[in-house]
């Protein structure tokens, strides 16, 4: 009798867990240019329906006091249009544990993926629409970081578009990648001084490669963005408080992690 084939399984679990040089989000430092330690979780049903969970360490920029960490909770749909194209639709929650109030906020995003060969391409849209937590309620970086409130409540909404993508080196472990993205919106500190965009409008981009090895992922990615070292200055008194202040946050840099895929 030929051997029965087991179907593949309703729910699968995937993770990762990864130590960075730098937090960069969106082009924009959240760990101070120091080091971060990140996670995530994923629980995918065969239907196309998930839900996740993504967290990091933070810094000043990012001193919303309780864990000091941001917690990013996720569900969506993928859908298949195609052999080689993909739908992705769905909404981030970002939270900040144990921190102070109307920090939290919601973005849903899409996301269209299609693949030729060895090369990917990815083009997403993620709007937040007006909410307190992405609002300007700050003048000044000096007064988000004595905490004196300019416009408390304001609320603003945020747009964020941007392109990924990536070629596979034949052969090899070796991934080329790109990315470019423009934010327009927020233009300000919300309260405690978070941030989407936070000059108002922005580009951010990188380039960068990966070298794979069984379930490990090591990448190295130069960074920046046209935010200049004058507007970065708005940033800084709030971001770097309790910390040494120096540098630009949305500065150029060269970032390398290591990810643990599970």
């Amino acid at each position: 009798m030929a051997g029965d084939t087991a179907p593949p399984p309703a729910i699968t679990v995937s993770g990762s867990a990864t130590i960075a040089s730098d937090y960069r989000f969106r082009g924009v430092s959240q760990s101070d240019r120091e080091m971060a330690v990140q996670g995530g979780i994923t629980i995918a049903h065969n239907s196309g329906f998930y839900i996740g969970t993504w967290a990091s360490n933070l810094a000043g920029w990012g001193t919303f006091g309780g864990a000091n960490m941001e917690l990013d909770l996720i569900g969506g749909y993928k859908a298949e249009l195609a052999e080689n194209a993909t739908l992705d639709v769905g909404l981030t929650w970002y939270m900040y544990p144990g921190g102070a109030d109307k920090t939290d906020f919601a973005e849903p995003y899409a996301k269209l993926t299609g693949t030729a060969g060895p090369a990917t391409l990815t083009a997403g849209v993620a709007y937040a629409p007006k909410q307190q937590a992405i609002g300007k309620w700050y003048n000044t970086g000096a007064d988000a970081a004595a905490g004196v409130y300019n416009d408390p409540g304001d609320k603003d909404d945020n747009l964020y578009l941007w392109g990924d993508g990536a070629l596979a080196v034949t052969g090899t472990p070796f991934t080329a990648k790109a990315h470019v993205g423009h934010s327009w919106g927020q233009d300000g500190l919300g309260p405690n001084a978070t941030a989407v965009a936070p000059t108002g409008e922005y580009w951010d981009w990188s380039l960068g490669a990966d070298a794979t090895w069984k379930n490990l992922t090591f990448n190295v990615s130069y960074i920046d963005t046209d935010i200049s070292a004058r507007e970065a200055t708005y940033l800084r008194p709030s971001f770097s408080k309790g910390q040494d202040g120096s540098g630009n946050i949305a500065g150029s840099t060269f970032v390398v992690s290591l990810t643990a895929a599970f």
